[in-house]
């Protein structure tokens, strides 16, 4: 298969906004058609209208990502709208606020169920029509699941789930010629990301201390751009910024006794303040967050 995607179908999970919308557009402009799914209708019929009217094709369908049904449904209307589905960008996320220790453990689980079990549930909604187009899986992992950090807990656990997912994954569809890669983007801006450094004094602070790579913010457009060219080289790993591949390189480094020990003298002072945050705070997710919106 060329390099381009000029009249395949990409299916997007977590299209509404960010990361999601960005990748939409530019898959569009290279001749996309765009299966959007995510949780706000709103936003989600605003953009397929808008790359309706630029002269591209694209549905739209309400779904969560933890519901199975309901992923199946918005399969079943994309093939019926498109036909077929060639790509799948599995990038639907969230990220709790607070420790374990004194989180909201629903929070926590729905974190993981979001973020993991829904790459899974996608992965097995569309597994059918991806396997009958020879296509592509891209599968949104993070930095995070290379080096953990005090208060995602449950994000890191499931970003580093979706890395060793996506490598199982890839060895049970070879054989059908279906190739499947992971994104590791690092903080990239978007509401997410914007959220947390309003909410969370403790954040910023702790964000100013990281070295480079993984202390520096990557605008939105980039990190889409890196994942368009990933599904047209159908590459195996994406990294945004491409320096992240140096922390995959040294994770074994980055984890051990001595690598923790540096973050874990800032986290002795760095987590209270985290916790007191959180509880003054009152919720569990950014105020952009639909997870937040649904509660």
């Amino acid at each position: 298969m060329g390099a381009t995607l000029a009249g395949q179908t990409v299916l997007i999970t977590g299209a509404a906004r960010g990361i999601g919308a960005h990748t939409a557009r530019l898959a569009a402009a290279r001749g996309a058609r765009l299966a959007l799914v995510g949780l706000e209708p709103v936003l989600l019929r605003e953009l397929a209208a808008e790359l309706n009217t630029g002269g591209g094709a694209a549905a739209w369908f309400e779904a969560d990502v933890t519901d199975s049904a309901a992923l199946a449904a918005a399969v079943a209307g994309t093939v019926a709208r498109f036909g077929r589905i060639d790509h799948v960008v599995a990038n639907a996320g969230v990220a709790s606020l607070g420790t374990v220790a004194t989180g909201d453990i629903e929070a926590l689980a729905r974190t993981v169920q979001v973020n993991l079990i829904g790459v899974m549930r996608t992965a097995a909604a569309t597994a059918g029509p991806v396997i009958a187009a020879q296509g592509h899986y891209l599968l949104v992992s993070s930095t995070a699941a290379f080096a953990a950090m005090p208060g995602m807990a449950a994000y890191c656990a499931a970003k580093a789930g979706v890395e060793h997912f996506g490598n199982a994954l890839r060895l049970e569809l070879a054989h059908h010629g279906v190739t499947v890669g992971t994104a590791h983007p690092g903080w990239i801006d978007t509401d997410l990301v914007r959220d947390a450094r309003d909410d969370l004094p403790s954040f910023r602070a702790a964000l100013g201390r990281l070295p480079w790579p993984v202390g520096s913010i990557t605008s939105v457009d980039r990190c889409a751009a890196a994942f368009v060219r990933g599904l047209e080289r159908r590459r195996r790993r994406v990294y945004v910024p491409r320096a992240i591949a140096v922390v995959q390189a040294l994770r074994t480094v980055i984890n051990s006794r001595a690598g923790g020990a540096a973050v874990s003298r800032h986290s002795r002072e760095l987590v209270p303040r985290m916790e007191a945050e959180v509880a003054a705070l009152g919720r569990s997710f950014g105020a952009s967050s639909a997870e937040e919106a649904g509660r």
